[in-house]
Formats: C-alpha cells, structure tokens, sequence
C-alpha cells in the first residue's frame, strides 16, 4: 500500500522517517509541522500496523484534536479506500489505530493504553511538567517514539525547557519555520509580511518562533517578572503550625482550581494548587484529606451556594457537612479583583514545583481584544488560564477583606478598650 502513495515533505521534516525516540518540531506558524506530520505518520501506518496515541494538554471534545487535520490527509493521500474515519478513532485496514486524548485530566486513561507505537503530541507548548512526568514512561514499548509539534510561547514553559533548551538523548530537534516551507502558501506571506511592518516583536514569535518576553496583554506579566527576579518562586516548606487556606474557582466541564495559602508574619507562601475538571466536589476534598495539611478556610466563589439538582444541595453545605470550615468569597468586580492580586503579589511566595501549573495559567491569563478596533478590551480573556487566574483573584480579595475586617477590628477594640464590646 505504501509503495503507491506519492507524497512531498520539506527537507526539514524527513526526520519523521528517522527511527528516534523523540521527534521535536518547533517553531512559527507556515512551516507545515502538523500537515507534515499527520501525512507522516498516515504513510507509516499505511506500511506496516502502528499504534498512535494523538494528545494535547486540553481536550474537551474531538473537535479540539487532529482528527480533522488526520482525516483531511486522508482525503489529500487518496487513502480513503485504506483508513476508515470514526468519530473518536481512525483505523487501517492493517489494524493500524489512531486515538485522541487530552492530557491533562485523562491522564490516568492514557496509562491504560498500552502499546503504543507513537505518540504525537500538538501544541505542546501549553502540557505541563506532570503531563509530561506521567506520559513519557507510560509510552514505553520497546521502539516506540514520541512526536513532538509546537510554536514556542514562553522560554520557561515546561516543553520548551526540556525538549529544547535540554534536549533528552536520542532526540531530533528541527527549528521549522515559513522559510522552510517550499509550498509556502501566497496569502500567508502577504500576513506574515504585513505583521512583520506593524508589530516586529509579535513577527518574531509568530513566524520565526522566537519565545515572547511575555504573552501580548498578559495581566500579571510585570507582577510575575518582579516575583522571579526577587526569588519568589521557589522552594515554599509547609508550616505546620498555621493554617492552610483554600481558595477555589468552580467549574465542571471547565476547569476547578484551588490555590493553598498560608499567612506567615507579612507574607503569604503558596505551597500547593490542584486543578482539574469534570469531577464532584467529593473527589476535591478527598485531594485536600490527602494533603495532611492543617486547615483553616476554604474560600468559596459564590455559585457555591447554588444547589444542585443531583443532590438537592450547595456544595458549600456539602463541605460543611463534611466538616470543612467555608466561607463564601465577598463580591468584588473583576477590575477590583485583579487590583486586589496586583498589590497582593509583592507578598507573595510561591512553590516552584507544586505550583507550576498555577504560575504558567498566570503567565498566560491576558486581556481579551476588542474584535471591532483591535485593540485590548478591560475584560480578560476566557480561556484555559481563566480559572487558576480567578481562584488566584479570589484569594486575593478573601485576603484584602480579611484585612480590612482586622484593621477595623483593632481600631475599633482600641477605641472602646479591651472591655469593649467587640471581639
């Protein structure tokens, strides 16, 4: 079958036919990485019976996969006749497999896929170090590969760090750009060039793959270049004599996100955050029984008191019940939220490790753009740094609050005496 199929590739992307362990395509868009790869791996798969895992960090629904980059090759190759296209998979006639998977809360199902011959990974850029930790050796048959295909972002983002600045052995790494794509298309060129006069810097990162500084409209970015010059994002023990509070962001289909604090003298030390979707508010409070930490209060955003139709209940009554001393988080508009955040960040301290995932939804939490004028509106972006960015919110105005609460508090006992009565 493979014999008959007649397919190009630019000279950069024949390592694809190169038996290595990993296979890293990074850099501006027009390059052709992903078409090159899902024809690639489709011609492989033709020759011989492959097992390939297709994954990226965030899979909501197919859609958000390569299926449709796969399934247009198909038609591209003329290899309708070989490869039947599912909804959720691809097979051969030879028993080749094509399946698609998010990383970052399916992790544990992809453990269970055994056998796998390759694994291409798509925009990598955004998969985290505990993606990463838990995907690498479970693609452990002998011979199998890893493919890896992304336009870099940020030079401290966990895939550009390891797979390009310390590459592990037995690795390719192919910097692919427009100008190595000889079917460059015209009408890319006339973008690429009309970015290239208007703004230089996003030139750069877009079409020479170049890592940002910071991302365009990030809301955080100088806050968190201060917090990394002056340590802050370091090694934070757990102290066990104070209080750990919580601070969470709600979501099912979206993202849950909650953020572990503790208050030490004029500082306020991160040590944990936990992140994950499509899970009841029982599997979070197991994650936080887990932890062994001394508790004080979990912070909840306000759709806590909602009661859900499954239950009849609030999940903030389901956690009181439960024995977790809540509070609900005081209102606040996302403008004041992000001020509050901004003036809380100089006293913070955040674990480098368990926060990880944390910091770099920080790092990518920015300003929407105004589809009309094109510029940056006053409401940030939803996307996927959303909800670790309105939990970190949430924190910072539970903290503000309390805060105030405690000023007043002392004016007030100063003013009435310690046999006043107010507490």
């Amino acid at each position: 079958m493979s014999n008959r199929i007649k397919a190009e590739f630019p000279d950069k992307l024949k390592c694809l036919f190169e038996p290595n362990r990993y296979k890293v395509l990074y850099g501006g868009r027009g390059g052709a990485k992903s078409w090159g790869v899902a024809r690639a791996l489709l011609i492989q798969g033709a020759a011989k019976p492959l097992r390939v895992l297709c994954g990226r960090e965030v899979q909501k629904s197919i859609q958000d996969s390569v299926h449709k980059l796969l399934s247009d090759q198909i038609q591209a190759l003329g290899l309708q006749s070989f490869y039947q296209i599912q909804n959720n998979i691809i097979r051969g006639k030879n028993g080749t497999e094509f399946t698609f998977h998010g990383l970052k809360h399916n992790i544990g199902n992809i453990k269970s896929v055994e056998g796998t011959d390759i694994c291409w990974v798509e925009e990598a850029q955004t998969v985290s170090k505990s993606s990463w930790d838990t995907l690498i050796p479970t693609i452990r048959k002998e011979g199998s590969e890893i493919w890896i295909t992304f336009n870099p972002e940020l030079d401290d983002d966990e895939t550009y760090k390891r797979f390009v600045l310390n590459p592990p052995v037995n690795a390719i790494i192919q910097k692919v750009n427009w100008s190595d794509n000889p079917w460059f298309p015209e009408v890319l060129r006339q973008e690429k060039d009309t970015l290239k006069e208007r703004d230089m810097d996003s030139y750069l990162t877009v079409w020479e793959g170049h890592c940002r500084v910071t991302l365009d409209g990030a809301i955080y970015a100088n806050e968190l270049r201060l917090a990394t010059e002056e340590g802050r994002i370091t090694r934070v023990p757990y102290d066990s004599s104070k209080p750990v509070h919580t601070f969470f962001d709600l979501g099912w289909a979206d993202n849950t996100s909650i953020w572990f604090a503790q208050a030490i003298g004029f500082e306020f030390r991160i040590i944990d955050f936990i992140e994950d979707s499509k899970k009841p508010i029982t599997h979070y409070m197991q994650e936080l029984q887990k932890r062994n930490y001394l508790y004080g209060t979990h912070w909840l955003p306000h759709d806590a008191q909602a009661h859900q139709l499954a239950t009849g209940k609030s999940i903030e009554s389901i956690m009181r019940e439960a024995g977790f001393n809540t509070q609900i988080t005081p209102k606040a508009s996302i403008a004041e939220g992000i001020n509050a955040a901004r003036v809380l960040f100089n006293r913070c301290y955040f674990d480098a490790e368990k926060c990880a995932p944390g910091i770099n939804q920080l790092r990518r939490y920015r300003y929407d753009v105004n589809p009309d004028t094109g510029q940056y509106s006053k409401q940030p972006l939803h996307d996927n740094a959303s909800h670790a960015s309105d939990a970190f919110r949430y924190l910072a105005v539970a903290i503000q609050e309390e805060t105030k609460g405690q000023k007043r508090k002392d004016e007030e006992q100063q003013y009435y005496g310690s046999d006043g009565w107010m507490m």
